[in-house]
């Protein structure tokens, strides 16, 4: 098996405690894949018999200010998405979500267009429906859910005026 190998996640395992390392290369791999063919639709991730649509968000670092591109899954409704900060139900959460909370600008890559979106945390009200949505989209996220303490926070990416 090479290092590759090592760093790619299986559907076997436990999100909650891939190590970050394995995250990053795994990020870095479907970003690559999706840059190639030029399209988000070329990275759709399959586990325990659902697929899901991945779209990218480009973030600005919180504490280096660098850009940083991510997968996330798809939870998109009438123009604007969700941003599941899960971690596969990880006690703490990615480092994504606080690039969001630091620099709310964020770019949505959704098939082959690139769009300006503005990140905001969920009312109770809206995270509830949004949550519903996401679990609609990646059911494991209500596993994900049992995995950890915290509330997994919902963020809504709306259109950037």
């Amino acid at each position: 098996m090479t290092e590759r190998d090592a760093n790619q996640p299986t559907a076997d395992m436990d999100l909650s405690v891939m190590p970050d390392e394995v995250w990053v290369y795994d990020q870095a791999r479907l970003v690559e894949a999706a840059t190639e063919s030029g399209t988000t639709e070329s990275i759709a991730v399959e586990y325990d018999g659902t697929r899901a649509q991945m779209v990218i968000l480009t973030t600005r670092g919180a504490k280096t200010g660098r850009y940083r591109k991510t997968p996330v899954i798809r939870v998109e409704h009438e123009g604007r998405y969700a941003a599941v900060a899960s971690k596969g139900g990880a006690p703490t959460n990615p480092a994504w979500y606080h690039n969001l909370l630091a620099h709310p600008e964020v770019e949505v890559w959704d098939g082959t267009e690139h769009r300006p979106y503005r990140a905001r945390r969920t009312t109770v009200e809206e995270r509830q429906e949004w949550w519903d949505r996401a679990v609609q989209a990646w059911p494991s996220y209500d596993d994900y859910r049992t995995k950890t303490d915290r509330l997994i926070p919902v963020l809504l990416l709306e259109p950037a005026a």
